[in-house]
């Protein structure tokens, strides 16, 4: 099993690597009302910060739970009107009705979604709203570079095991398991696609903060960077899938 605190030891290179979310993302979260200066927002597994900085910048007040205490000490560095709480997403403690949007970027597929649903159920406000994206490294609908096959060959040649359940960049996959329970209905889904140019010491950083990659494999992907000329253009994706809760959306 996938350990999720694998980020805790690379927290350096999370802050410094992982790029930031599309600004067509953000756009689609201000159209929906979502970003209004004065709200109250939860970042679950907010990592360094990389969704609780724009929230700030769009004027919202922000708890950020995150687990491990250095990526929590670099969060809070860099982020200090943050209100930073080191606790996994489902244990963290607030008030019933007071909080207008939680948010999980790139992170619900470590959480017990189980326990973890009722208690963003209470702590929403009536007009509330939960918002899951990520960020899927590798669009898979762009056209394969040379890179790309490489770094399928290298998935390829793994001996271990994948990680038990459907993939977490499955977006079908994370709407079921955020809806089963019948407490969320899915309000909006939104998809986008952009690209990052990087070179072998990014892609270096970047691979190392995944936390399937092996030591030896980042090697391998950062030799496959320097084999055509150092440099790649990275295709990826990212999706976003916004929910009411389902009785209190009836009402409104």
């Amino acid at each position: 099993m996938v350990d999720p605190m694998h980020f805790e030891a690379s927290a350096d290179d999370y802050a410094a690597a992982r790029p930031p979310y599309p600004a067509g993302l953000w756009e689609r979260l201000r159209t929906l009302g979502l970003l209004r200066p004065g709200a109250t927002a939860l970042d679950l597994g907010a990592g360094t910060g990389q969704a609780t900085g724009p929230l700030l910048e769009a004027g919202l007040r922000v708890t950020a739970v995150e687990p491990g205490p250095r990526l929590a000490a670099l969060l809070r560095a860099a982020h200090p009107a943050a209100d930073v709480r080191v606790c996994r997403a489902e244990d963290v403690e607030l008030a019933a009705s007071a909080v207008d949007l939680v948010v999980a970027a790139t992170s619900i597929h470590w959480m017990d979604v189980d326990v973890l649903l009722p208690k963003i159920y209470t702590i929403l406000t009536p007009t509330g709203r939960l918002a899951v994206w990520r960020n899927v490294f590798g669009d898979a609908d762009a056209s394969t570079t040379p890179f790309r096959a490489r770094i399928a060959e290298i998935i390829a040649a793994r001996r271990a095991p994948p990680r038990p359940g459907p993939p977490a960049e499955d977006i079908d996959a994370t709407i079921e398991a955020l809806t089963t329970s019948g407490l969320f209905v899915v309000t909006d889904v939104s998809t986008y696609r952009w690209t990052l140019e990087l070179d072998a010491a990014a892609i270096g950083r970047l691979f190392r903060t995944f936390s399937d990659w092996s030591a030896g494999e980042v090697e391998q992907a950062v030799e496959a960077v320097n084999d055509p000329g150092g440099t790649v253009t990275e295709h990826y994706s990212s999706w976003l899938v916004v929910l009411a809760p389902i009785e209190r959306l009836s009402a409104q």
